[in-house]
């Protein structure tokens, strides 16, 4: 080889290298911030750092909501290209069918999106195994999934949320704007699989939700759950609402209704997702007459004592007639709310005011909202336009007329429980003092209390409310619902309210079960063994000391077992 082409040949790589030099430090020095642009956009990425949703306990810190982690898998249509083996194994993975994913990609390339889910709320597992595949164009998100520990006990006061972590339903919806948490983001940068190599930057810090205690009892509310549901499945009802109050508070210790609803499941149908204690209102019936008592008590016309006709077993009101089921003849005013009678109770309100029964209902809270800080609060019915005729004011004495909530007849029967005061009634815990009301006299309360014990005795309408070792103060009450053609004689609402124990009251109770088709539809049939059931096992967990003790405790629990129901009124 001829020596002056070797140096040709070298002069060339030479110049070349030379040119390539000056090239790149052109391009390092003028074109510096669009390239680092460009390579930041194919290695530099945003990433969420989703903010965690604030959970909810019960009063003892038993959880109730929790946020588990979960994935959202997602792609770009416009840039996946999945082979069948693919979208195969995608589909095992995901459990899901490989048409149904190419159905969403195909579906969303259609409208130009650049962005689909194809599942979300993915577990750790899954995605584990879906990651392993190494698939390009197929991306995990971490987001955050819903759990409810005490599942359908305390569904409906919980609520849930939908597949995007948003509150619809119960206290998740109530308390959306605090319990949710806000996301966070950062850089990360990625490698071409878009697997991330380091964290390069925090840009914000996820803020999570606040968490949210409630007045539940865990315990009490399994105990209200079990027993309301079995007595719904046994007498063939449509269903049933029960409210649990601390008579010291207005804390709500258990709400639960039936049918319930499974809120860890995606098949929830509508008519058992109602909270039912809240949003429905009926007639209340006879429940109402220890509040015509209290009328009758502060008109000073009145003691408990004080007796009152109702011969022949039945009144005329004009065109209405009002009737007990025997002739129970002279009955005093504490033997009128025993035994329930309609013509007492009528005959009762057409020699007080006029506006006497109407005032202590106002006053003791129904007809307005209880503003207990769940979704749906029905307002209920209570108009003064019936006090216009001496029908319409006979049929309030004893029910009918009006309609209330379960949880506004527990408010009611709060301000008897404790000794006249308006206590608010609260589902949140707090520490913060609330103002209480003073709407009866003490000495009032304490006198209906006593009536209303005469109730739950051997001779009442509601024996089977009886608890053994603790004094009890109820009222039965059992309404007709309105059908096509007015009042409806075979469908009824069966309703019990009570106080435990009367000596130093602790709960308030009021169950309602509605339409019973097991040959019984009487309140003291239906809902009172349902109060008996829940206070006895309530009342030992809250620590509180029976009335009697030992031989006493027994003898009281052989002679309830024993005691046949007692012919009722109405009631």
């Amino acid at each position: 080889m001829k020596p002056w082409r070797h140096y040709a040949v070298l002069c060339v790589f030479l110049s070349f290298g030379v040119a390539l030099s000056v090239r790149v430090l052109y391009l390092g020095v003028t074109e510096h911030d669009f390239l680092q642009q460009a390579g930041d956009k194919r290695s530099v990425h945003k990433a969420i750092i989703p903010g965690m949703r604030g959970m909810i306990y019960d009063r003892n810190g038993e959880p109730l909501a929790v946020s588990t982690p979960v994935f959202a898998v997602s792609t770009n249509p416009m840039l996946a290209k999945f082979r069948e083996s693919e979208l195969r194994q995608i589909a095992g993975a995901i459990g899901k069918t490989k048409q149904a994913i190419k159905n969403s990609i195909e579906k969303a390339k259609a409208r130009g999106r650049g962005h689909v889910y194809l599942q979300r709320r993915l577990s750790w597992g899954k995605s584990n195994a879906l990651e392993e595949l190494d698939i390009s164009h197929l991306k995990l998100e971490p987001e955050y999934q819903r759990y409810y520990p005490a599942g359908e006990i305390a569904a409906h006061i919980v609520g849930i949320t939908d597949i995007d972590d948003i509150g619809i339903e119960g206290l998740e919806s109530n308390f959306q704007a605090s319990l949710r948490g806000h996301s966070g983001a950062k850089t990360v940068l990625r490698d071409r699989k878009k697997n991330s190599i380091r964290d390069l930057d925090y840009l914000s810090s996820p803020k999570y939700g606040e968490d949210l205690n409630l007045t539940i009892d865990l315990r009490l509310q399994f105990i209200a759950y079990r027993e309301l549901k079995s007595a719904v499945n046994s007498h063939q009802a449509a269903s049933g609402s029960l409210i649990m109050l601390d008579a010291k508070t207005g804390e709500v210790l258990s709400m639960v209704n039936q049918p319930s609803f499974n809120p860890n499941s995606d098949d929830r149908l509508p008519n058992r997702m109602r909270n039912r204690a809240v949003v429905d209102a009926y007639e209340p019936g006879s429940t109402i007459k220890p509040f015509t008592a209290l009328a009758a008590l502060e008109s000073g016309l009145y003691t408990p004592e004080t007796m009152i006709d109702t011969s022949p077993g039945y009144l005329w009101i004009g065109k209405k007639l009002v009737e007990d089921p025997i002739d129970r003849k002279r009955l005093s005013l504490g033997q009128s709310i025993q035994k329930s009678s309609q013509v007492a109770f009528a005959k009762l309100a057409l020699e007080l005011e006029r506006e006497a029964v109407f005032d202590v209902l106002v006053r003791a809270g129904l007809g307005n909202y209880v503003g207990v800080e769940l979704p749906g609060e029905v307002y209920g019915k209570l108009s003064s336009a019936q006090l216009q005729s001496k029908v319409g004011r006979a049929t309030l004495a004893y029910g009918y007329g009006l309609s209330v909530s379960p949880i506004q007849l527990a408010q009611a029967y709060l301000t008897l429980a404790s000794h006249g005061l308006k206590l608010p009634v609260s589902i949140i815990k707090s520490t913060v003092q609330r103002s209480t009301e003073r709407v009866f006299t003490e000495q009032a309360t304490k006198d209906v209390l006593a009536m209303m014990e005469m109730v739950t005795a051997r001779e009442g309408t509601a024996a089977n409310a009886a608890v053994a070792g603790y004094r009890v103060a109820g009222k039965t009450g059992t309404a007709r619902m309105i059908g096509a053609n007015g009042y409806d004689d075979e469908r009824h609402i069966a309703w019990f309210a009570g106080v435990a124990p009367v000596s130093d009251p602790k709960i308030v109770m009021v169950i309602v079960i509605n339409e019973a088709k097991s040959g019984r539809s009487g309140g003291g049939k239906v809902a009172a063994p349902v109060f008996a059931r829940v206070a006895e096992r309530s009342l030992r967990l809250l620590g509180v000391s029976p009335d009697k003790t030992g031989v006493e405790l027994a003898h009281a629990a052989a002679k309830n077992a024993a005691a046949p129901v007692g012919v009722g009124g109405r009631g």
